[in-house]
């Protein structure tokens, strides 16, 4: 009975991560669609992906490219994480922490896409998330790298949730 149900259990986790985009041999991204990244890279290590030369989505995209199993990130949660970010329309990378080390901060304190894309990430899980102005930093822009109107591209590692 016990390994019956085990067996039912991976299935269902195969057919969840499909349903995902992930390939479930490698854990890398399968792209939903054409303008959404193909990432690859292992949990840690410096992710590899290309901006798509179409136009931006103009809603929120998030993709589990590798899935976690420590604690869930929700609105309340501390987080430590490594992240690359590219702009769209640049294409090119604007930072990552993957080489300087890792950011510390509170979820509730970072951009609303940041805050949305993130719920329910597991620790040690990475998430392609395509963010949107009105959920990045809108009109006015961050610096020379960010324009305003930019959409935002981050591949992120969760390394630890608390709270």
């Amino acid at each position: 009975m016990k390994k019956a149900l085990r067996t039912i259990l991976v299935l269902s986790l195969l057919a969840t991560l499909s349903a995902c985009g992930m390939n479930d041999e490698t854990g890398e991204s399968m792209a939903p669609s054409s303008n959404i990244p193909v990432v690859t890279g292992n949990f840690g290590e410096e992710p590899s992906f290309e901006v798509p030369l179409t136009d931006p989505p103009a809603e929120l995209q998030t993709v589990d490219l590798i899935l976690g199993t420590g604690a869930t990130v929700n609105a309340n949660s501390f987080l430590t994480v490594n992240y690359s970010l590219k702009a769209w329309t640049s294409g090119q990378l604007v930072e990552s922490s993957f080489a300087s080390g890792p950011a510390e901060f509170p979820l509730s304190g970072v951009i609303a896409g940041w805050q949305q894309g993130l719920l329910g990430v597991k620790e040690g899980g990475r998430r392609l998330l395509v963010i949107p102005p009105d959920l990045g930093y809108g009109d006015q822009g961050a610096g020379a790298a960010i324009p305003p109107g930019e959409t935002l591209v981050f591949v992120v590692d969760v390394i630890k949730a608390v709270g």
